[in-house]
């Protein structure tokens, strides 16, 4: 079972899940989910003799979230990351990422290499700086109603997907699929029939229970950076991602509709071990085919 603390990095406090020995892994969560969504993965990498750590990131469960959007900009996420990978006592660490963890643990090896011994990115792969901003890229292809651009106007999006935690979040974890969508982020999304088979009434009920006390601000907050991520990054510029590397995907994500793990994103790592497609896997990923996900994880690990 993990142990559990909070750790003082630069201005916030950070809450992590630590368990085992070894070198260093970390686990980074994305939205909506929390340090939980590991669960699966973090007792068999730590029996396989790693140091497994797997934080509730900035905005989210009982990490701090500080009040300003510019808070949560891509430079304070992997900022976060070489603290806490410091503050372990490390000078490295294997960095692993889901949804938009896999954006901070793609821009942690591009920013800061040295310290990245290999990165694993799921769901959402390595992304080449395009010629437009994000958001201007994403209105042009799917409309303004598409979620990351409804998410920009503070306090709608967290009046819609407060109103209501647990049904917010058993339309996202269901994930069935609304033949008809409407504007946002829940018009996507048709009421399920039951829970999906990975995840219980016991699971639901800790992440209903980290995002009441939390709120969705901090989780949004970060959608809300993408235009500023993306000029922050512009001396970054075709730069390569250069430590080994794994990307991780289900058959049925819909992630990869609008981010494909095509030539140009290859291009940008060229460390790549290798592509995991994960067969009648939806969006998340590590919960539901936990084992599949686990096993090509610790493949990596060996291979490092």
């Amino acid at each position: 079972m993990p142990q559990h603390r909070h750790v003082r990095l630069g201005g916030i406090d950070m809450h992590i899940a630590e368990q085992g020995e070894g070198p260093l892994v970390l686990l980074l969560h994305g939205f909506p989910e929390s340090w939980y969504s590991w669960r699966h993965q973090i007792d068999a990498l730590a029996a396989a003799g790693h140091h497994v750590v797997a934080p509730d990131q900035r905005g989210y469960g009982t990490t701090d979230r500080p009040d300003g959007v510019d808070q949560y900009s891509i430079f304070h996420l992997v900022g976060d990351v070489v603290a806490l990978i410091r503050e372990l006592g490390e000078e490295q660490a294997v960095v692993v990422g889901h949804d938009w963890g896999a954006v901070v643990a793609w821009h942690t090896a591009l920013l800061r290499p040295e310290i990245v011994r290999g990165v694993v990115g799921i769901s959402v792969p390595p992304q080449p700086r395009g010629p437009l901003p994000p958001l201007t890229v994403t209105k042009q292809r799917f409309g303004e109603g598409f979620y990351q651009n409804y998410f920009q106007e503070p306090g709608v999006a967290e009046a819609g997907l407060g109103a209501d935690i647990r049904a917010t979040l058993r339309l996202a974890y269901s994930a069935v699929r609304n033949p008809e969508p409407t504007e946002g982020f829940l018009g996507m999304f048709a009421e399920p029939e039951t829970l999906p088979a990975w995840l219980t009434e016991e699971d639901l009920a800790v992440f209903v229970e980290q995002f009441t006390a939390s709120g969705f601000t901090g989780g949004l907050n970060w959608y809300r950076n993408l235009d500023r991520d993306w000029e922050l990054t512009a001396p970054w510029q075709d730069a390569p991602i250069t430590p080994p590397s794994l990307y991780i995907s289900g058959e049925k994500d819909v992630v990869r509709t609008f981010y494909a793990m095509d030539d140009a994103a290859r291009a940008i790592v060229p460390n790549l071990r290798g592509i995991v497609d994960v067969p009648q896997c939806g969006h998340w990923t590590q919960q539901e085919r936990p084992e599949a996900v686990t096993d090509a994880l610790l493949e990596f690990l060996r291979g490092l």
